[in-house]
């Protein structure tokens, strides 16, 4: 242990009395500095202690606040979600019946060209423009531009479909991103200060340059809700064009297949009508031919019949010019015998013309013949092509 150092100074009493109370000074002046200290202390302590509480606790009730926000546009995110996928599928079944539409239209088509190419096979007289042809034709031109339309609305609904998805996925997004959001400040909520996932921060604490303002915020889904809000608006207005496009469509070509087949069946009944008309022209000349070609012969044979007498009266002349002198006598008989030639003569040249106007008559009633077994045949050609081919081949169409 230090020996203790005398001081080679030595003080008066008073200087170690006046040292003594500026000791007692010095400590009455830090203790009451170190009371007021602990008093502020205790005051400050209580004061920081109720803000801090009370801050504390406003930020609780804004976090729950927060949350029944998020809660709110998540749930309005996820009405118009559903809308959306509502409207989508709705939309999706109207794509399906645009492409049965547009594939049903196709054996329609399909028929009508071939009709025309069979009735290309007409021949005669009996390639005429008709009402079928024309009715052929405006059906074609009816189901190639309904074709054009339904194709035309399929590409809106595909596009229509693509706009639907687009704002589905940014709802989806948007719903995500809350969900996000309800999680971490349902954390938030459910801290206190003895929960054992609190820790110091090395960030500091300021707002993120990159946020937004709630206004923003409120905005931001809003602007989601109503763009979604006016698509399906639209997609509900384009379902109900492509309802009156099926419909329509469907009614024109029904209408115009009917008139098509209304054709067919006058020209059907139109042709069969001639041809029987021409069968019985053809069965009456037919019997005229046989009859004239029995004319025919009995003229032949009549005139073969006039041969005999006409060879008798000739001879008879011949043999009665012989006579000799006053026995060459114009007599009754020789007059007779003269006219007689004469007559059968008359009689054969009147016989000849006949014959031959009977044998001109039996080739233009041959002629005749020939163009209405044609004619017919001919009809027969049509009758086949538009009864057995074309009619047969609609017969399919629904």
């Amino acid at each position: 242990m230090a020996s203790l150092v005398r001081s080679p100074q030595k003080y008066s009493v008073e200087e170690w009395h006046q040292f003594n109370r500026q000791k007692y000074h010095n400590a009455d002046t830090e203790r009451a500095t170190a009371e007021r200290l602990r008093a502020e202390s205790e005051r400050l302590r209580a004061e920081r202690q109720v803000k801090t509480n009370r801050t504390q606790s406003d930020v609780n009730k804004k976090l729950d606040q927060r949350a029944k926000d998020i809660e709110f546009w998540k749930s309005e995110l996820h009405r118009q979600h559903d809308a959306i996928a509502c409207e989508i599928e709705a939309m999706l079944e109207k794509k399906v019946s645009l492409e049965r539409a547009l594939a049903e239209t196709e054996f329609p088509l399909q028929v009508s060209k071939t009709c025309l190419d069979f009735r290309e096979k007409r021949v005669s007289v009996d390639v005429v423009h008709d009402d079928v042809e024309i009715n052929l034709k405006k059906e074609m031109e009816m189901i190639t531009g309904i074709r054009a339309l339904l194709q035309k609305t399929l590409e809106e609904s595909v596009e229509q479909i693509r706009l639907l998805r687009s704002k589905k996925f940014y709802l989806e997004k948007d719903m995500k991103d809350k969900f996000s959001a309800l999680e971490i400040d349902a954390f938030c909520s459910s801290l206190h200060n003895e929960s054992p996932h609190i820790h110091f921060s090395e960030t500091k604490a300021t707002i993120d340059a990159k946020s937004v303002t709630p206004d923003d915020w409120e905005s931001f889904s809003n602007e989601n809700i109503l763009k979604a809000e006016s698509e399906r608006m639209a997609s509900a207005t384009l379902r109900g064009i492509i309802e009156d496009v099926l419909t329509s469509t469907s009614n024109d070509i029904q209408l115009q297949r009917n008139s098509v087949n209304a054709a067919f069946a006058s020209r059907i009944a139109e042709l069969k009508k001639t041809k029987e008309t021409l069968e019985n022209h053809l069965e009456k000349v037919n019997t005229e031919i046989s009859s004239m070609e029995l004319n025919i012969d009995s003229l032949q044979a009549d005139i073969s019949a006039k041969m005999g007498p006409l060879k008798v009266a000739q001879t008879r002349l011949d043999q009665r010019n012989r006579r000799q002198n006053v026995e060459l006598v114009r007599d009754p008989a020789q007059y007779r015998l003269v006219g007689e030639v004469k007559e059968i003569e008359e009689s054969l040249a009147l016989l000849h013309e006949k014959l031959a106007e009977s044998i001109r008559a039996l080739k233009g009633l041959n002629r005749q013949q020939l163009a209405l077994e044609e004619d017919i045949q001919v009809k027969s050609n049509s009758l086949n092509i538009d009864e057995n081919q074309c009619m047969k081949l609609r017969e399919q169409l629904h």
